[in-house]
This record gives C-alpha cells, structure tokens and sequence, in this order.
C-alpha cells in the first residue's frame, strides 16, 4: 500500500556509524557459519572490484534498486555496459499493468542478483526490508546467486535492533527518497529474515564506508 503523508521522523544517525574491526570479523564467522561467504573490501573501489570478478561477463544479471550499488557505479556497469544480459532494462520496457506476470517472472529468478539489504546481526541474521516484496523472493530462493555489498554501519547486535534501524534509519531515508523522486512515500510491508542459506548461494561484501541506508 502507497500512502501520501509527509515524512515526519527524522533517520536516527545512531545507525549511521561504522563497526568496529571486532563486530566486523565477529559477523563474518558468523555468516560463514552459516554458509554464507563473507568478505570484506577497505573501500568502495575494492568491492567493486570484487562484485565484478564475481559475475562473468555475459552472465544474466539483475542489479536491484540500491543506493549503494549505484553509488559504487555498479548499477551503470550491469545495466548499462552491454556487458551482461541485464535483467533490470527489460523490467523497465515491460507494461507494468499488462505485463505483470512476465516482470514477476523476470525479477524472481535470475542468474545472478546483486543488491545490498538494511541489516545484519553479530549472529548472522540478514534483514531486508521492501515495500513491495519483488526482491524478497529472489533473495530467499529465486535467484542462482546473490551478491550483497554493505557498509559496515549495518551491523548490529542483534534481531531487535536490527527492527529498529529498519524502522528509525532505512524506512525514514526511503522514504524521503521515495518522495523526491516519485511524490508518494515508502511502505515497510515486509521483511525477509535470512538466517541460512545453502553453500555458495551468497557472498556478502563488507565495506568499510558508510554506503547506502
């Protein structure tokens, strides 16, 4: 559901903060843990570097709405470069009305998916919060591999407060970001708990700049 009233909380910057070398490995073991490779990049430079060695060229590759990819230029690259079977430009051809069924298609199983999400816990927990649901399944099961690039500030203690950066923090700047571009705001509808995946699905890059919300 879309509503139309002003944002009216201001992003807690609590959440804002980078981790500390210590909450850093101690996620990444926990992540590995749970069969989800981590690793992690000094810069914004270097995880893209990274990303990119990841993905062949060629590969079918849908490059999520993300703050943070576009910020590191990744977006412009899958999408953009000719490079890759991009899945997001043939999304944005279709009818949204008329061609629904072939859009949900097209998002939920891809090759590859590359993204970013809004939090993860020292115990490996990864939490993605959307309005709409179209990266969600991808996510948990549809797409062959998934790759996500977090700054480190995403990293919390635990499932709670991971809840209240998605609340205080990422919703706020979506939302915000929601109204400048389209003049409707962001809805927190639902949110993907991650906990364990099989061997070699997903890598997680950690970065150690304050990227995305």
């Amino acid at each position: 559901m879309i509503t139309t009233h002003p944002l009216v909380q201001t992003p807690n910057r609590e959440f804002a903060q980078l981790a500390n070398e210590e909450q850093i490995q101690k996620v990444m073991q926990a992540l590995e843990a749970n069969e989800i490779k981590a690793l992690v990049a000094e810069n914004g430079e270097e995880a893209k570097r990274i990303v990119l060695d990841l993905v062949p060229q060629g590969a079918e590759v849908y490059a999520n709405v993300s703050k943070t990819l576009e910020a590191l230029g990744l977006s412009a690259e899958f999408d953009n470069s000719g490079r890759y079977n991009a899945i997001r430009p043939k999304v944005l051809s279709l009818n949204r009305k008329t061609q629904a069924d072939e859009i949900r298609k097209l998002r939920t199983i891809p090759d590859y998916i590359i993204g970013s999400v809004h939090a993860i816990t020292e115990a490996g927990e990864v939490l993605t919060a959307s309005g709409t649901g179209s990266q969600v399944s991808a996510y948990a099961y549809g797409a062959g591999k998934v790759i996500w690039v977090v700054g480190t500030q995403k990293i919390v203690s635990d499932l709670s407060e991971g809840f209240r950066r998605i609340k205080e923090y990422s919703h706020p700047l979506e939302d915000a970001r929601m109204q400048e571009a389209f003049g409707v705001n962001s809805s927190l509808n639902k949110i993907l708990i991650l906990n364990r995946d099989m061997p070699g699905r997903i890598t997680v890059i950690f970065v150690r700049e304050e990227l995305g919300f």
